[in-house]
């Protein structure tokens, strides 16, 4: 079984928010494959076993997450990790 979730904790409170964490954990413990995107570094880092990272509509990295976390393999997404946004950076440059 695969569960697919689109940002399930967008413009929730902090409570409801680990509230649904708390249930995307134990269905994911109880065997199910977890297919979330978010926005959410802190979610990611507290949820995922995988990163598949997508920048610019590709896929441009894709492993462990802890690996994600501590060295990430593209530029795109040490620039993602940093919070640098590309609009900015193209502009500046």
């Amino acid at each position: 079984e695969v569960l697919f979730l689109d940002e399930p904790t967008t413009n929730l409170d902090p409570g409801a928010s680990l509230e649904i964490e708390r249930v995307v954990q134990a269905i994911h413990d109880a065997g199910t494959k977890i297919v979330m995107v978010t926005h959410d570094l802190g979610q990611a880092r507290r949820l995922a076993d995988e990163i598949l990272f997508l920048h610019g509509g590709r896929l441009c990295e894709r492993g462990p997450a802890a690996d994600f976390f501590q060295r990430p393999a593209t530029a795109e997404a040490a620039a993602y990790l940093e919070g640098v946004l590309p609009w900015r950076a193209t502009a500046a440059a």
